[in-house]
C-alpha cells in the first residue's frame, strides 16, 4: 500500500511493511517539515501584479509550511497571497513589500486578512481551511479587545506624553495625561497671610512671631479644599485666624479662630449655606 500524506503539512505517512530501506530518509524529511512549521522563516517574493500562491508539496519542504513569512518585492497594484483551501495553519507574516498597495492573505476561494497600503508591519493570521483570519484584530470571547501602546517618539497610542510626574487618566471615553490629584500642594512655611489662600494648597502656619490671619479665597466651588498645620505648636498662645472673606464657615458668618496647639485641619467648600466645613481637626 503506498504512502498517504497529512492534510495540512503534507507529511509522508508510511504504511507498515512499505518503503523498505527508506524510513530513515522519509522520517528526516518529515522532521524538516515539522521544523519549518514550528520555526521556519522564508522570504516570499511577490509578483508585481499577481502576488503569490503558497505551495504545500507532498512529502517535501515547501514555502507555505513555514511559521514566518516575509513578503518582499515591489507591487504595482493590490495583490493576494493565496493559502490553498483545506489547509489549517497559523502564520506570522511581515509585509516588506515596496509600493503603496494592499496585500491580502487569503484562501483560494475564501476571505482573508489585509495589509492596507501603508501597513508595512506584522500580522498573526490563521487559516482555518476556509478563510484566513486576522488573529491580532479578532475579538476575544465576551467583547472587543483594547490595546495600549507606547513608542519611542513621545507618543502614547496617539496621545502626546505628559510632563514628569503626571499620570494617565480617563474620563471614560478619552485618555490623557494629567497631574496627580487628591492631596494638598504644600507651600513653604508662612508667617503672614499669603495674599489669600488658594484652593488645593496646604499651609504650614508659624505664629511664633505673633498671631495672624489667613484669608480664604474670594470665590469657591464645591470640593475646593485648603489645609492648615500649626508649624511651631504656637496656635494656643498666638492664634491663627481664618478670615471667611464673605463665605460662611461651618454654616456661620464668622471667622474661624484656631487656638489648639499642633492643630492640623482641612476646610472643604460645599455651598453658600454651609460654606467651608472642617474635614478633620
Amino acid at each position: 500500500m503506498p504512502s498517504s500524506y497529512s492534510t495540512d503539512l503534507k507529511l509522508e505517512l508510511m504504511v507498515t511493511g512499505e518503503k523498505a530501506g527508506l524510513w530513515g530518509d522519509i522520517t528526516n524529511t518529515n522532521l524538516n517539515i515539522l521544523q519549518q512549521a514550528i520555526a521556519g522563516y522564508e522570504a516570499i517574493s511577490l509578483n508585481a501584479t499577481t502576488g503569490a500562491t503558497l505551495t504545500f508539496t507532498n512529502g517535501t519542504t515547501s514555502n507555505g509550511k513555514n511559521a514566518v513569512l516575509d513578503l518582499t518585492g515591489t507591487i504595482t497594484t493590490s495583490v493576494n497571497v493565496i493559502v490553498p483551501d483545506g489547509i489549517e495553519k497559523n502564520y506570522i507574516i511581515k509585509n516588506s513589500t515596496s509600493g503603496s498597495h494592499a496585500v491580502v492573505v487569503k484562501t483560494t476561494s475564501g476571505s482573508g486578512a489585509t495589509f492596507d497600503a501603508t501597513n508595512k508591519g506584522f500580522k498573526l493570521v490563521y487559516s482555518d481551511g476556509t478563510d484566513v483570519v486576522d488573529v491580532a484584530l479578532a475579538s476575544p470571547p465576551g467583547g472587543s479587545d483594547k490595546q495600549i501602546q507606547f513608542n519611542d517618539n513621545g507618543a502614547f497610542g496617539g496621545i502626546t506624553m505628559g510632563t514628569a510626574g503626571q499620570v494617565l487618566t480617563t474620563d471614560g471615553t478619552t485618555a490623557s495625561f494629567g497631574d496627580i490629584s487628591g492631596g494638598a500642594s504644600w507651600q513653604a512655611v508662612i508667617t503672614a497671610d499669603p495674599a489669600n489662600a488658594v484652593a488645593g494648597n496646604g499651609y504650614f502656619c508659624n505664629t511664633t512671631g505673633g498671631a495672624f490671619t489667613v484669608t480664604l479665597p474670594t470665590t469657591a466651588t464645591i470640593g475646593d479644599f485648603i489645609s492648615f498645620i500649626d508649624y511651631a505648636g504656637t496656635f494656643d498662645t498666638n492664634n491663627l485666624t481664618i478670615g471667611r472673606n464673605g463665605h460662611n464657615i461651618q454654616g456661620t458668618a464668622a471667622d474661624l479662630t484656631v487656638a489648639t496647639e499642633r492643630a492640623g485641619f482641612t476646610l472643604v467648600y460645599v455651598d453658600t449655606t454651609q460654606g467651608w466645613l472642617l474635614q478633620n481637626n
